[in-house]
């Protein structure tokens, strides 16, 4: 049995053991407690204490399932700006060994989407898409978006009335699929379905996804597959101004072979509905629990909502939407002192490296007053396309719930989902003061 596959079934069976001191020697039982930990809500629900453990191991860390962590802010700045580091694509992922990992249907649906292409497929499928926000782009949609808010938060407003309500799944589950349906013109029907699909599909990404997250996530990807590809069928049969019919029609002149240009329509499609859904939704609700968290910088925030932006960096700062980012070594690379050979890979521990002490002042204080960069939105050639979206449907969801709410509170605790890479609040319940 394959070490990786190993270490999932002891983390699935609760398989514990007693960590090792900071100051002891790492070892495989230190690392595989840590995150045995980290990935249970409990450890989700405030991951803080297993970072700093984690960030006490060393700048890079060798993990027990192969390759390495990197802890640090410097170290992974340094590796997602490079343009030498590379991404585990789909050739990566068939030279793997084990195959229920790399090789399952929705890791290879995967290894075709944009995140996960290396020049020159990423230069080329990049240019393809243009610059789909722009600030005219954004300037169109903003506009909907407001008004999507207000029509969501008028449904808060309504459930409030009775009591506790939940905030993921009145408002910020909500908000993003309804702006990426409307962006590429999907039914609204579709809707629910589509971010189901996206909350299983999700577990492929994860680090230690087990058999049956494995085959949600399998399914899930069947079932996306069906309806994209029945999308851009008629799509084809009726264009119009929607960014598919855009792409379709870019693709026909890129490439000759229509199966080809509608699989690269398929994995742009894809991507849109799965970077926009499952990332944006955690942005917005953990923005909201922060503040909830904070009343004195939330009332402070109200009366000065020009800050509103820089908040939500810190937000972004505090607990980004991805805590791990995988890279893949290009070549045999001397990396603080450790050599990575050429195909490993490396975990770039963002959430730890956002409360790197050497990088910020007091990095466990929330402080939306804060300016400081931060990896959320990764760097390099792969920087997030969708970033300036992200923002704009945060900022438009605080400004107006910051008004019409002054006494939202937490009316209990949240409720989080088993995870390491992407976070996940499943619940967020609030109540009026």
């Amino acid at each position: 049995m394959q070490r990786w596959r190993l270490l999932c079934d002891l983390l699935e069976e609760g398989v514990a053991v007693e960590p090792a001191l900071a100051t002891a020697p790492v070892d495989r039982r230190s690392v595989v407690s840590l995150f045995s930990r980290l990935r249970t809500g409990d450890g989700q629900a405030n991951p803080l204490p297993w970072y700093v453990q984690l960030r006490e191991m060393g700048d890079i860390v060798p993990a027990p399932w192969g390759g390495h962590l990197a802890t640090s802010y410097a170290l992974c700045h340094q590796v997602l700006r490079s343009r030498a580091w590379r991404v585990p694509d789909s050739a990566w992922r068939a030279r793997q060994v084990d195959a229920a990992r790399w090789k399952a249907p929705a890791s290879r649906q995967m290894g075709g989407t944009l995140p996960m292409l290396n020049p020159p497929d990423h230069t080329r499928m990049r240019r393809s898409v243009g610059n789909v926000f722009d600030r005219h782009s954004l300037a169109q949609m903003k506009g909907s978006i407001e008004r999507t808010v207000n029509r969501l938060l008028d449904r808060l407003d309504d459930e409030l009335a009775f009591g506790t309500a939940d905030f993921c799944a009145l408002v910020s589950d909500e908000l993003p699929v309804i702006t990426i349906g409307e962006w590429l013109q999907l039914p609204p029907s579709d809707y629910p379905l589509l971010r189901s699909l996206t909350h299983d599909q999700v577990f492929t990404q994860e680090l230690f996804p087990t058999r049956s997250q494995l085959a949600l996530s399998d399914r899930a990807t069947g079932q996306l597959r069906e309806y994209f590809t029945a999308l851009i069928r008629d799509r084809r049969r009726n264009p119009g101004t929607d960014p598919v019919s855009s792409w379709l029609a870019v693709w026909d002149d890129l490439e000759p072979d229509r199966a080809a240009a509608d699989e690269a329509v398929f994995h742009l499609a894809l991507f849109m509905v799965l970077a926009a859904l499952e990332t944006t939704a955690h942005v917005l609700s953990g923005a909201v629990r922060l503040l909830l968290e904070h009343p004195r910088q939330r009332d402070w925030l109200r009366t000065r909502p020009e800050h509103i932006p820089g908040a939500i960096d810190e937000v972004l700062r505090y607990d980004a939407p991805i805590h791990m980012i995988s890279r893949v070594a290009p070549e045999d690379t001397v990396l603080a002192g450790v050599t990575v050979r050429e195909n490993e890979m490396v975990q770039l521990m963002v959430g730890a490296a956002h409360h790197d002490p050497r990088q910020y002042a007091d990095p466990e204080l929330f402080d939306i007053r804060r300016r400081s960069p931060h990896l959320s939105f990764g760097g390099g050639i792969h920087f997030c396309l969708g970033n300036a979206l992200a923002r704009m449907e945060a900022e438009c969801l605080l400004t107006a719930l910051l008004q019409r709410f002054p006494g939202l509170r937490l009316a209990g605790a949240p409720l989080w989902a088993s995870r390491v890479a992407f976070r996940r609040l499943i619940t967020l319940p609030v109540a009026r003061a």
